[in-house]
């Protein structure tokens, strides 16, 4: 096994990101201490009873205090909170990241905090699941999914590209981009399918009559993957919304435009229009296949996730 990267990380926040790279730090020998730290006890007790870290605490800047990679895993909105809280224990040299899925609030929030000597480069792991907690995590998790950074002004290339390294020893590719242009790229491709998930399995249980006797009961594979969007972590999704407002918005209109146009396809039954919709569209899943973001089988391959060894 290859010597550790590090001495000491500290990972803030335990949650299905925190648990899975200490998994993976664990699995690689990336470092011979990791610190975790959360202020739930009960989440805290249940990291320690997985045996995720070396020492454990509910004080983050306890936690932090001479590690030589700081990951700061929390919902977005409680980033600036957390900056400020572990600042003055932060040793110089330290490598700050975090793995939020907006950037620009993200920065605006922990930027002030970073003592003089830390180096701060604001990351984010395309990766995920609609579980949470510490019992969710994967020691696989980050395996050929992208890692982007959208490092400041000033960044030390050397320190960027060791923190690259480290995420590709979890298994990750590296990309990197303006925190303005993430925001907008990822609004459309994580953040509005999510947003179009809650409201459509929100819409379904208004339909309470419905709900109770026909669509949970005969849910197919469509209902069913936007329910699995619609489970995830409500706190990460509300800050997600709160903080990449702008964003979001402007692909709700895009999506409105387009909703609007497919509608009056529709109405009119312009078949012409809707089957070069749907070739477009399918030609897209075929190459998010081909770029190895997801696999080629039969219901999303859930048969082979719920049922190991069926044929798919």
């Amino acid at each position: 096994m290859a010597s550790p990267m590090f001495e000491k990380i500290a990972l803030v926040g335990i949650g299905l990101i925190g648990s899975s790279l200490a998994r993976v730090i664990r699995r690689e020998g990336l470092a011979r201490h990791i610190a975790i730290a959360t202020r739930s006890a009960s989440t805290l007790k249940r990291a320690e009873a997985l045996g995720l870290g070396d020492t454990y605490s509910t004080d983050a800047s306890d936690a932090v205090r001479g590690a030589d990679l700081v990951i700061v895993s929390v919902p977005v909105g409680s980033s600036g909170e957390v900056a400020a809280e572990i600042a003055p224990a932060l040793k110089k040299g330290a490598i700050l990241t975090d793995v939020g899925s907006t950037k620009a609030s993200v920065i605006a929030q922990m930027q002030p905090h970073v003592p003089k000597g830390v180096h701060f480069i604001p990351g984010h792991p395309l990766a995920g699941t609609e579980k949470s907690g510490p019992d969710a995590g994967f020691a696989d998790l980050f395996e050929n999914r992208w890692c982007i950074f959208t490092p400041l002004p000033g960044t030390d290339p050397a320190v960027l590209e060791k923190l690259s390294e480290f995420w590709r020893r979890c298994g990750s590719n590296i990309d990197t981009m303006d925190p303005q242009h993430h925001d907008m790229t990822l609004a459309i491709v994580s953040h509005l399918p999510h947003i179009i998930a809650y409201n459509i399995v929100g819409t379904a249980d208004d339909l309470e009559a419905v709900t109770k006797s026909e669509v949970i009961k005969y849910s197919a594979s469509g209902f069913r993957d936007f329910t699995r969007l619609a489970a995830s972590d409500p706190t990460m999704w509300r800050d997600v919304c709160l903080h990449n407002k702008d964003a979001i918005l402007e692909m709700l209109a895009r999506f409105s435009e387009d909703l609007a146009s497919l509608q009056r396809a529709i109405r009119w039954g312009d078949g012409e229009k809707l089957f070069d919709l749907f070739t477009r569209t399918r030609a897209v899943r075929r190459s998010i296949i081909e770029a190895g973001q997801d696999i080629d089988v039969p219901d999303f391959g859930r048969q082979a996730v719920e049922h190991p060894g069926a044929k798919p």
